[in-house]
Parts: C-alpha cells; sequence; structure tokens
C-alpha cells in the first residue's frame, strides 16, 4: 500500500488449500474447485494496486500481486500479457527515475513480443477524493490500458486488477471478463480513510457488474461481498528461497542471546505492545527481535523499557530467510481489528518454511494452517505459548519441505488463472 496505481494521495517513495466459487455465492458460504481449466494461449492485463514494476522489484516480490504480475510475463498459460504500472504524475515520475538512476537500483522490465510494460501519467499531483472526479481518474487510466492492449493486438483481453478503485469504477467494455485481486481489506486501511466512501462505491460497482472477486481471507471476501464468482487464495511461498541450505543471519542476530523470538514485518499499530511487554518481562533471558519498517515509533515507544526487546531495520529477501532459519520461535502479537482479521500473514508462512514453531494471535487467517503454530487467545499471555513452542523446537526437515511444496506461490496463481480466464 506504499506506492500507486490510482493513488490516493500525494506521490511519496517508496491457508491453504483454495477453492474456486463458480457461480455467485455469499463469501462465507464453502466455496468448491472449479473443474475447468484457463485456457491456455489466453491474453491478460494486470494492473498493480498501489506499487509499480519498479517498487514490487525494490521490495523483493514478497506481496502477492508482486509475485502474479512477475508470473505472468512468463506463464505457459498465457500469451499476450500487459502489466500496468501505478499512474503517477508526470512530475514525480520524472524525479523518481532519475533518482533510481542515480541510486544505480533500476529493474528492467523483461519486454518482449507480447509483453509489455505500461506506465501512464497525469498531470494532477493530488488524487481525486469526490466519486465523480476517482471515476473520471479511472476512465483515464482505463484509456491508457486499452491503447497499449489494442497497439499488441490484444482482443477481448481478462483484466486482473489489485487496485480497488479501478475494480468498480473501471468499465472495461473492450475487454473480457475483469477479476478484483483484493489483497487486503481497504476498507479497514487508516491511512486511506478520506477514500472509503469511493472503495465503498468501487465495491458496489463489483457487485453489481458481477466481477470476479479473489482475495487473500474469507474476510477480505466477505467485505466485498462479491455477485459473481469467487476465491480465496492466502499467501505463498517461493520454494526456491526456503528449499536449500540456511544462509548466514545477520551479525546482530548471531550475538543475540538465546532463544531468540524473532518478529518480521511492519512495526506499527497492529503490533499487541502490552503483549509484548509482558512477554519480554515473562522471558528475560530471551532476546525478542522485531525487524522491519517502523511506521509508528510512538506506538513501540513502551517497548524500550525492556533490555531484551530489540528493534532492527528491514533486511533483504535472503536475509529474512536466514534470520527465519536463525531464530528459535516465530511471532505474530498481532492486535484483533478489522484490518488483522482480514490479513493473510505472509511472515506466518515463511515462519513455517524456515521450520519455526509459531506463536500467534488468535485470528481466522491464522487457524488451521499448521498443527506447528500456537495461538494465543485475546487477552491472553504469550509467555506460556513461547514457552510450548521452545518445548516443541522446530519442525522435521521432511516437514518442513511437504509445507514448503503445499503452499507454494505457483499453485495459488494456477487457481487464480482458472477464476480469472474460464
Amino acid at each position: 500500500m506504499r506506492d500507486s496505481a490510482l493513488r490516493p494521495g500525494p506521490e511519496h517513495a517508496g491457508p491453504r488449500g483454495p477453492r474456486l466459487a463458480v457461480a455467485a455465492a455469499p463469501p462465507a458460504a464453502p466455496i468448491a474447485r472449479t473443474a475447468v481449466p484457463a485456457a491456455a494461449g489466453a491474453e491478460v492485463v494486470f494492473t498493480f494496486s498501489y506499487v509499480s514494476w519498479q517498487a514490487a522489484a525494490a521490495r523483493g516480490w514478497f506481496m502477492p500481486e508482486d509475485r502474479l504480475a512477475r508470473a505472468l510475463v512468463s506463464h505457459e498459460r498465457v500469451e499476450r500479457v500487459l502489466i500496468a504500472d501505478l499512474m503517477r504524475s508526470l512530475p514525480a515520475k520524472l524525479v523518481r527515475d532519475a533518482v533510481s538512476r542515480a541510486r544505480g537500483d533500476s529493474h528492467p522490465f523483461p519486454a518482449r513480443e507480447g509483453v509489455r510494460l505500461a506506465s501512464p501519467v497525469r498531470l494532477r499531483r493530488a488524487y481525486p477524493v469526490s466519486l465523480p472526479a476517482v471515476e473520471r481518474a479511472c476512465v483515464r487510466y482505463e484509456r491508457a490500458l486499452r491503447r497499449n492492449a489494442v497497439a499488441m493486438g490484444m482482443r477481448r483481453p481478462a483484466v486482473i486488477t489489485a487496485n480497488p478503485l479501478l475494480a468498480g469504477f473501471g468499465r472495461f467494455e473492450w475487454a473480457g471478463p475483469v477479476t478484483f485481486f483484493a489483497t487486503d481489506d481497504w476498507l479497514a486501511y487508516p491511512p486511506h480513510e478520506r477514500w472509503w466512501p469511493a472503495y465503498e462505491e468501487s465495491f458496489r460497482l463489483v457487485r453489481a457488474r458481477g466481477r470476479r472477486v479473489c482475495a487473500v481471507t474469507p474476510a477480505a471476501l466477505e467485505r466485498i461481498s462479491p455477485s459473481g464468482p469467487a476465491l480465496v487464495v492466502p499467501n505463498g511461498l517461493d520454494p526456491q528461497e526456503w528449499e536449500g541450505p540456511a544462509g548466514a543471519p545477520p551479525a546482530w542476530a548471531r550475538e543475540a542471546r538465546r532463544p531468540l523470538l524473532l518478529y518480521v514485518g511492519s512495526l506499527d499499530s497492529r503490533l499487541d505492545i502490552p503483549a509484548l511487554g509482558a512477554l519480554a518481562a515473562a522471558l528475560p533471558d530471551a532476546e525478542i527481535a522485531l525487524v522491519g519498517p517502523l511506521l509508528d515509533e510512538a506506538h513501540l515507544a513502551p517497548l524500550a523499557a525492556h533490555a531484551n526487546v530489540s528493534i532492527h531495520p528491514p533486511v533483504g529477501r535472503e536475509e529474512v530467510a536466514a534470520l527465519i532459519r536463525h531464530a528459535d520461535v516465530g511471532l505474530i502479537p498481532h492486535v484483533s481489528s478489522e484490518l488483522t482479521r482480514a490479513m493473510s500473514p505472509l511472515k506466518l508462512y515463511e515462519y513455517l518454511a524456515g521450520g519455526l514453531p509459531v506463536v500467534a494471535a488468535d485470528l481466522g487467517p491464522v487457524r488451521g494452517v499448521s498443527e506447528g503454530v500456537t495461538l494465543v487467545p485475546p487477552g491472553g499471555g504469550y509467555a506460556k505459548g513461547a514457552k510450548a513452542a521452545l518445548g516443541r523446537g522446530r519442525s522435521a526437515e521432511e516437514e518442513r519441505l511437504a509445507f514448503i511444496a503445499a503452499n507454494s506461490w505457483r499453485a495459488r496463481q494456477d487457481d487464480l488463472l482458472e477464476l480469472a480466464l474460464a
């Protein structure tokens, strides 16, 4: 949610076994897999939500839409694909591109026959809030998509969009089926509160137009309540990142006291700070390491009173895997909120891929994923769960590899394409 294809606000730098509904059904109902395979030789237009190709590459391709975009450019079912960047203001795009070139951190798009990247621009900097203005912005963005699709020789391509505004406001009379890939509960994301009315209207249009919806959790799907075919696809894993030998963790991790209790992710208001403080007090000989971007320093400030809690900046994908393979327990100490109840926590799958025993808040998307997860009820203590996890230890190697194979990104993406192309 840090960059924008249809950006609300100013520019700035940046469970397992899914099931498919082949007919309209309420999201809370059981969803059954279709037997109809996605067509080969398909044409697809894909748009990011609030990131670009460059931003997705820079953050290590770790989000579902990043993985899908990268997979589409080489997927054997897809003959032609148009990947669409965020629609940025022209001045901001020029500045950011110049900075990227100066830093040498550009990530070239693998353009070739039948594979194209579109990077549309607009003149205004701030994104509109009113519903008519939002609709006009979506129409302009869609017009750019159509021009590129026609130039590529596409005929009624399937559209997959991760953008919550384009999903409903986009008209797409020129395209085939439209699928909204809901990677978050956008109506529970506080930084976008000004655009919640626009999201509500967009989701109403998604229902009215019978558009297909793929969401990362049942809660996110229920928020949209689609009238058309629907699918739940949680986060997944790249086997190449987890099947090989463990790499070297950061120096601070090698020097940390043991046991090492690890949290990897955004450091913000979703963390249960009182619970973390109580855990630190109950296990004074353990090291609790929080690794990720510090987005709400004031929220985490109370943890400074605990000498065995440390905060570390984000690390690259290889170091994330090495750190998880090195730690003793994986933590997901989230508060219960609309946002966390709709999240598919990637860290859960990565902890388990690394063999870590996990202690997590008892939230819907975490339940039933693995027996290696100890759930902590609301108001419960994490110390008891951490001790149980330490006693359980790491999973056996055969079990770890089986979990990786059962939860690969490729399997997730194939299920999504069945929905979008069938």
